[in-house]
């Protein structure tokens, strides 16, 4: 893939979406995404890491389970109560959305602090998870310069 444009405006119109940041995991292989964007504000994900939520995330746990979308607000089984924790760091409503082909699963979880999303929002998600999914299949067709420039692009748009 010689020009990743496509995909940094798929990203820059997901970041409209979901002002409060997203965190993407592509091709991920046992537990390890092969390529992880994080956009979120820095507190929570220093919470996140230092608390070792990911275990506990029911966003994490219905992205392995399951493809399509889902609200944050009708995952229910949340014991380790991530998604309030999460609300407490302004990130109150999101969307979790899952890909998988050829035995390749991706998914990203999109949030906002103001309202839930709407039907046409959590469907453009959708598909541009699917479509990022697709276009990162293969890494190693991506250069290191386009590889730096989706990294720098989460940098660019993370939150202090």
């Amino acid at each position: 893939m010689s020009d990743i444009s496509p995909m940094m405006a798929q990203l820059e119109e997901a970041a409209k979406i979901a002002p409060a940041g997203y965190a993407l995991a592509f091709h991920i292989r046992f537990t390890a995404p092969t390529f992880l964007l994080q956009t979120y504000p820095k507190a929570w994900t220093t919470y996140y890491s230092l608390h070792a939520l990911v275990m506990a995330d029911p966003t994490v746990a219905w992205g392995f389970a399951n493809d399509g979308s889902q609200r944050w607000s009708d995952l229910t089984d949340d014991p380790s109560r991530v998604m309030e924790r999460a609300a407490e760091h302004g990130l109150k409503y999101g969307v979790i959305c899952a890909v998988e082909t050829e035995g390749s699963r991706s998914f990203g979880s999109f949030a906002r602090a103001d309202r839930e999303l709407t039907d046409a929002e959590v469907d453009r998600l959708q598909t541009t998870m699917s479509d990022l999914h697709e276009a990162t299949k293969d890494m190693q067709a991506l250069s290191a310069e386009n590889i730096e420039a989706l990294r720098n692009m989460s940098i660019n748009y993370a939150k202090g």
